[in-house]
């Protein structure tokens, strides 16, 4: 994964996860008090999370996993509890630093190794790669030749989560567009499911591979869904 576009919104990610969000970010994904709009997107993550995790199977003893975006740890954690040799990773170092201050002492049969890097690198062969809400902030073309890097090193399932084009979801993308560049956010790119799976369907590195289960999660601020792409 080498386009323009891609490696600019890295960049933005990279800084706004590593500089400018980092102790937003902290609260959110921990158990202190945020506002009320933080708060159902907290609750919208935790019940995205739930899903993806109950895709996986219950024991995945002697599975490798990529967590693709893993920002605090939370999903990857859970993956290693459940027997997986888990890698995360995530551009923003400051987030693998919280990750790996997160992580308790005894996980049991699994294993988590933190690294700092891009999910596009490779790591190595995976049964089963997670990529929540890591990318929602990609055109369906970058997210798309991504989804076919990967997938020429799984063998199983990839579980991604991508921010469906909803009425309400288009407005919040265009009003952010009008904010200076340096007091927002990167953007979330909304994503028609129909051109997606259009575009799922024709690309050559996914030849073989089929969409499975999607759900949506709408919770307050917080809207994405989940699809499921398996390797029969």
């Amino acid at each position: 994964m080498s386009s323009l576009s891609y490696r600019e919104r890295r960049g933005e990610l990279q800084t706004y996860f590593d500089r400018t969000a980092v102790e937003a970010w902290s609260r959110l994904t921990s158990d202190a008090p945020v506002s009320r709009i933080r708060a159902t997107v907290r609750t919208g993550r935790d019940r995205m999370r739930n899903t993806l995790l109950g895709w996986l199977p219950p024991d995945l003893t002697g599975k490798r996993l990529l967590d693709a975006g893993c920002g605090t740890g939370a999903l990857a954690i859970e993956a290693a509890r459940r027997g997986a040799d888990v890698v995360a990773i995530d551009v923003a170092p400051t987030l693998i630093e919280l990750a790996r201050e997160r992580t308790p002492g005894d996980l049991g049969p699994g294993h988590v190794l933190f690294l700092v890097g891009d999910m596009s690198d490779d790591l190595g062969h995976f049964d089963h790669v997670v990529a929540m809400d890591s990318l929602i902030h990609y055109g369906s073309g970058d997210a798309v030749a991504l989804l076919a890097g990967i997938a020429a090193r799984t063998s199983a399932s990839i579980l991604f989560t991508y921010a469906p084009r909803t009425p309400a979801l288009t407005l919040m993308h265009t009003v952010g567009r009008a904010f200076p560049r340096g007091d927002r956010a990167p953007s979330i790119e909304p994503v028609g499911a129909r051109g997606l799976a259009r575009q799922i369907l024709s690309e050559p590195g996914l030849a073989g591979w089929r969409m499975g289960r999607t759900k949506r999660i709408a919770c307050g601020f917080y809207t994405s869904q989940a699809l499921e792409l398996r390797h029969p």
